[in-house]
């Protein structure tokens, strides 16, 4: 007696992988089925292939094997990690050691792009990743604030025979930003080129390190900067930030068409939306819809994106960017677990990227193509 492999893959189809978030037959995680009397064999790919986690999913595949199948099986299973997605080519690589480049863009100022994107640095890094952040916003740069750090400056540090800027690090996250080289008070009136000079100096003249995730706070809008950054370098994914309102939402569905440009083609990983709902503090179980309900949800759903997270609007995540604390570091508040819930998805988002997608590669952009940045 065999079972049938449809009836096997059935069963399968009820486990979970834990990092990715779907089911184990939906990402192709199983081959080389075998079935004889009742002992099933198969090869099985897992994200995590440390001991705890094969164990917990063999267990998975044996509970829904016997409920599915009626009958008590014995499994013999070989499990291997996922492959990783191949490096990319070196000479389109400007950060040779860091994993996973992620742009935080949105499409109209005053969403809280750059709250956001430092909340989710900060969060990342507490769930023990290696975290960087750049500061690409050059006209506005705030993270030397949010991070507690307004007074200090890179020095240089000599690495391999070259003079490099070593980043400030805070929270456990590595921040560069070009506040640190600017008074507060002093206004950067730069034109285009000048602006992405700087910018890829904080790239490429940098002791950045081993990194797990790389954070790039842009600027509002499309422009010069955007394009230098993935001329810059290959970036894994961006990330839309924006308001529930109509007219934030119109401003973020053009930052999806510029990432989705074919000269440029960077995945989006998905959108979150800042300011979803305003909870009192004296409330915290209710909800005031101020700017609109769930219009991200459905900007996402058009266009086939997940919706990362919805971030509340608490008075406090203001004032923790004000004194240099981001929320997530309150830990049991609702804010704190929004930004975690948040920085989850993200995580599985960029895993589910690198396994489905190619690499991104540097953008080459020509003079003739409409994105010449002269």
């Amino acid at each position: 007696m065999s079972f049938d492999e449809k009836d096997i893959l059935k069963g399968l189809s009820f486990v979970v992988e834990p990092d990715l978030k779907k089911d184990i037959v939906e990402l192709n995680l199983v081959s080389n089925i075998r079935s004889e009397g009742n002992r099933i064999a198969f090869d099985l790919q897992v994200n995590n292939p440390a001991m705890h986690n094969k164990k917990r999913m063999i267990e998975a595949c044996e509970l829904h094997l016997n409920r599915v199948l009626g009958t008590t099986v014995e499994l013999d299973i070989n499990i291997t990690a996922i492959p990783k997605a191949p490096d990319m080519p070196q000479q389109n690589k400007v950060l040779p050691h860091v994993k996973n480049i992620i742009a935080i863009a949105s499409g109209k100022g005053g969403v809280g792009k750059s709250t956001v994107t430092a909340n989710l640095a900060v969060a990342l890094a507490k769930k023990g990743y290696r975290v960087g952040l750049i500061d690409a916003d050059i006209y506005g740069p705030s993270m030397p604030l949010m991070f507690n750090v307004e007074d200090e400056k890179p020095m240089p540090v000599e690495v391999n025979g070259r003079s490099l800027i070593q980043p400030i690090e805070s929270y456990g996250v590595k921040l560069l930003s070009i506040g640190f080289f600017a008074n507060t008070d002093q206004a950067v009136v730069w034109r285009g080129p000048m602006a992405t000079r700087a910018l890829t100096q904080l790239f490429t003249e940098a002791n950045w390190g081993e990194l797990d995730y790389m954070l790039i706070d842009l600027p509002p809008g499309t422009g010069d900067i955007h394009l230098s950054l993935v001329q810059t370098v290959a970036v894994t994914g961006a990330i839309i930030v924006s308001t529930p309102q109509k007219v934030a939402l119109i401003d973020a569905r053009k930052a999806i068409g510029m990432f989705n440009l074919e000269q440029i083609n960077v995945p989006v990983l998905g959108m979150i939306e800042n300011m979803a709902y305003f909870t009192p503090e004296e409330l915290p179980d209710n909800k005031y819809y101020i700017f609109g309900k769930e219009g991200l949800k459905e900007l996402a759903e058009q266009n086939n994106l997940p919706l990362l997270g919805q971030i509340p609007l608490v008075q406090s995540i203001r004032e923790s960017g004000d004194a240099g604390r981001p929320a997530v570091l309150q830990e049991t508040t609702v804010q704190a677990q929004a930004f975690d819930a948040f920085a989850d998805e993200v995580i599985t988002q960029v895993n589910l990227r690198n396994m489905e997608k190619d690499p991104t590669q540097k953008v080459e952009i020509t003079h003739n193509d409409g994105c010449s940045t002269n």
